[in-house]
């Protein structure tokens, strides 16, 4: 699966962000949240703007971090 899950699960853990609470604040099944993180299956574009606007409500830190690492190799060279 893609990068997102690997980037997901590393930014909750560090930021200690419950599936749950991602979950939640996303208005979604914890399920979805879990296959994600354990890359089962991988959001989609839109979804991935979802997760960031979420968990910028959670943890705003957490949410940087995660922009940071799944997209800054592909912009640094913009």
């Amino acid at each position: 699966m893609g990068k997102a899950g690997q980037v997901l699960r590393q930014v909750l853990e560090e930021y200690e962000v419950s599936q749950y609470s991602l979950a939640m604040a996303l208005n979604i099944e914890r399920n979805s949240v879990y296959r994600w993180a354990n890359e089962k299956s991988d959001p989609s574009g839109e979804t991935i703007v979802d997760i960031v606007r979420a968990l910028k409500g959670l943890n705003p830190s957490a949410a940087k971090a995660f922009v940071e690492r799944y997209l800054l190799d592909e912009v640094k060279d913009l």
